[in-house]
């Protein structure tokens, strides 16, 4: 039972410590998801990713509602914020492992806003679809 809780406690600590990944904007675009299964992006062409979120409206506009929308959810963190990019930390429930989840927005045609997004787990293979889930309700809570 000891060794149990040492692993367990060896596991939550390992997971809260990893340093980030290299994340940001590079060119007009974010980074791509690793090879592993636990990144979703607007960006990538892999057949488990999701399209940008659409705003009508300014950038600046459709980055306050972006904020609202992760202030809203448990556990997060806004790490760094510029005009036209967010990242965001968002942390597991049960052992507190972090995800990186980053937000950039631009300006398309006839006043709409494009909110292109990548969210991938830290640490591990696979993450079970959380990144996927969390995605889908950011864009629900935006769209409403």
């Amino acid at each position: 039972m000891k060794k149990r809780y040492l692993l367990l406690c060896s596991l939550v600590l390992v997971g809260c410590s990893v340093t980030p990944p290299e994340l940001g904007i590079s060119g007009e675009s974010l980074k791509d998801c690793p090879v592993t299964p636990n990144c979703i992006s607007s960006m990538n062409n892999g057949s488990g990713d999701m399209a940008p979120i659409l705003f009508s409206g300014a950038r600046a506009d459709a980055k306050e509602k972006l904020l609202s929308v992760i202030h809203s959810l448990p556990r997060t963190t806004v790490v760094e914020e510029r005009d036209n990019y967010l990242r965001v930390e968002f942390r597991s429930q049960l052992f507190g492992f972090v995800d990186d989840v980053e937000f950039l927005l631009s300006q398309a045609q006839s006043n709409k806003t494009k909110i292109d997004f990548r969210s991938a787990s830290r640490l591990g293979l696979s993450d079970l679809g959380a990144n996927k889930a969390r995605m889908k309700r950011v864009t629900a809570l935006f769209a409403k």
